[in-house]
Formats: structure tokens, C-alpha cells, sequence
């Protein structure tokens, strides 16, 4: 079988590699019908995220089940399903506790498409074949009349948008009608899904970016959008504010911006250390949220939103024929998705 591999910053080739085989009675083999890049997919081939070479790419996605174990009762083969980025097995501590992201079954941070940074080798979605070890904790049934291009990030960024206002909607919509506004700070893909969900919670949404192309796509999804996000601007102050930029100027300036007892989430990668402003936070009471999310526990409830009618295929800046999956990676500059149709 083949899949895509990683060589260098802007240098991906297919490989073949030995076929897949079920093995265990829980497990399951999956095809990928379209994928999609991550947000951290673009840096790596930017070379802003050094990774190693010599490993699979791609852990966003929809796909068909080719053959199950004998213990698989969740999925049969023929099912359409979303395969979350992380690998759980459902049962240990973690898993229970919802946070499956961090199972204990498995070396921390074990996912598709990022070996080198995962500690195991799950394989990539850009293959003909996909290894799933715990069928039944992992696999979602996409639901009929899902898109599965709109969807193809299900997987990762859609949960990441989700992850930083859906946990808040309570709290929006106790407030008076004019007090439920959401400010985005957007880079990439995850500052649109935020955006998308909050307005589709009834939220206003102010996005903020530099890209022509992701402010139109926000204002689709429903954001009132502002092409100047100066670190030293003054926002009137917001309940919920969305940082995804990785710049520490802006999360400063995002923070500055969440109103008293309010909530900034923050979903950017820091290699360097970087300065809080502590006691003002600790004064204003802010509440300030990071870490990884935990793909899995929040697609069910994320599906339930796009099933009401959350459309989020403006984030998907074009689709690409899966042969054509070498070449274009290294150009992804937005959220591009791969479909075998």
C-alpha cells in the first residue's frame, strides 16, 4: 500500500509501505475518502515546526470501514466514519474521565500523521489504508447528509474551534442579547471554526486577521470581520475571547480585551516562553484556557450543531484530487482537503 511521506520542509513523496492487516479483535481497518490538512500540517511544511523526516502525514478525516475485528460491534464495513486524531482506547482512567487525549494506554500524545511528536507511529490518513487499534472507543458514523468535505477536519481543528466557545455557551446565552459577543483573533483554520460556532450559537462574533481570503470566509460563517489586529488596539470588553494567532503580542492584546470574570482561550503553539500578565489577569478575574483538546469526547456533541444547520464549509479553501497529494501539500497555505471522488 501507499501513503505520503514527509521528507523535508516542502518536500513529500509517496511511498509504498507493507499492507495492513486486522490483528486484533477490537481493531479496524479504515480507506480514507478525504482529508484535510491541520493547522500544524502548514507549519511543518513551512518549516516554522521542525519534525523529523521519514514519517506518514495527514490526521484529519473521513473514512470508509474496510474489515473489522471480531470484537467490533460500533462500525461494520461500509460505514462512513470520522476518525479522531488522537489514538484512545476508551477504557483506561483518562478515557473515562473524558480526556481522550491523554490515554493512558498509550504513550502521551499518541495520534495519526505526527510520529515524531507522538511517540508511537499510528500511521498517516494520506494512505490507502488506516490502522484503528480500539475501534468501537474511536470510530463516529458520519451522519447522512453530512458533507464529508465540509467536515474533512472533524478529526482536529473542528473540535479545537469548537473547544473555545462551546463549553461557554451557557454563559452567552444567560447574558442580555447585546452582551453576547465573541472576539476571534484568527490565524488559519481554527480561528474560522471558532467564529462559525459562536455565531451559530447566536453570538456576535468580531474576527480579526490579516488574510483577505480567511476574512471573507469568516464573514460567511457569519463573523463581522476587522483586518487590523493591532496588538495595541482597545476592544470594548468581551466575555468570551478567542486567541489563535501564536503571536504573544496578540494574546496579550486578546486577554486585555476579556471583560472581568470572563474567559480567553488560547489554542497556539508557544516554543518560546512567553509573559502573562498575571496580576492584571488574577485582578480582572480572567480565566485563562490552553492545552490540547480531546478530539474525541466533543465530535458527538459538534455533530449536533452541524446537523442543526452550523455550515462549515467556508473554511475549506479548495479541494484537491487525491493523486494530486505530493505536489500540493508542500503549497497548503489555508484548509485544503484531498478526496479520492
Amino acid at each position: 500500500m501507499r501513503q505520503l511521506m514527509f521528507d523535508a520542509p516542502g518536500q513529500y513523496a509517496w511511498r509504498e509501505v507493507p499492507d495492513l492487516e486486522v490483528s486484533t479483535p477490537g481493531q479496524a481497518l479504515v480507506r480514507p475518502l478525504v482529508v484535510a490538512c491541520c493547522d500544524l500540517d502548514v507549519a511543518v511544511s513551512e518549516g516554522l515546526l521542525p519534525m523529523a523526516p521519514g514519517h506518514a502525514v495527514g490526521h484529519e478525516g473521513v473514512a470508509e470501514v474496510v474489515a473489522v475485528g471480531d470484537d467490533v460491534t460500533s462500525v461494520k464495513v461500509g460505514d462512513r466514519v470520522i476518525v479522531p486524531f488522537q489514538i484512545n482506547c476508551g477504557t483506561c482512567s483518562a478515557c473515562r474521565r473524558g480526556v481522550t487525549g491523554s490515554c493512558t494506554s498509550l504513550p502521551l500524545m499518541a495520534m495519526y500523521g505526527m510520529a515524531p511528536i507522538a511517540g508511537f507511529d499510528g500511521g498517516g490518513f494520506l494512505a490507502d489504508l488506516v490502522s484503528v487499534p480500539y475501534a468501537d472507543a474511536m470510530l463516529i458514523p458520519l451522519p447522512d447528509g453530512v458533507d464529508p468535505v465540509s467536515v474533512a477536519s472533524l478529526s482536529d481543528n473542528i473540535p479545537d474551534g469548537w473547544r473555545t466557545v462551546g463549553p461557554y455557551r451557557s454563559e452567552l446565552a444567560g447574558l442580555d442579547p447585546d452582551e453576547r459577543r465573541v472576539l476571534v483573533a484568527g490565524r488559519r483554520s481554527i480561528g474560522l471554526y471558532a467564529a462559525a460556532f459562536a455565531a451559530a450559537m447566536g453570538a456576535h462574533v468580531d474576527y480579526v486577521d490579516t488574510d483577505p481570503q480567511r476574512l471573507a470566509a469568516a464573514e460567511k460563517l457569519g463573523a463581522t470581520v476587522h483586518d487590523r489586529p493591532k496588538p495595541d488596539r482597545t476592544w470594548d470588553p468581551y466575555p468570551v475571547t478567542v486567541h489563535t494567532t501564536a503571536d504573544p503580542e496578540l494574546l496579550r492584546a486578546t486577554l486585555r480585551a476579556t471583560w472581568p470574570d470572563g474567559v480567553c482561550t488560547d489554542t497556539g503553539l508557544f516554543v518560546q516562553p512567553v509573559e502573562m500578565p498575571l496580576l492584571p489577569m488574577y485582578t480582572r478575574g480572567v480565566r485563562f484556557v490552553t492545552g490540547r483538546v480531546n478530539a474525541r469526547r466533543v465530535i458527538p456533541e459538534i455533530l449536533e450543531s452541524i446537523t442543526a444547520g452550523c455550515d462549515l464549509a467556508p473554511a475549506v479553501d479548495r479541494t484537491v484530487a487525491w493523486e494530486n497529494a505530493a505536489d500540493v501539500w508542500p503549497t497548503m497555505t489555508s484548509k485544503t482537503v484531498f478526496s479520492r471522488a
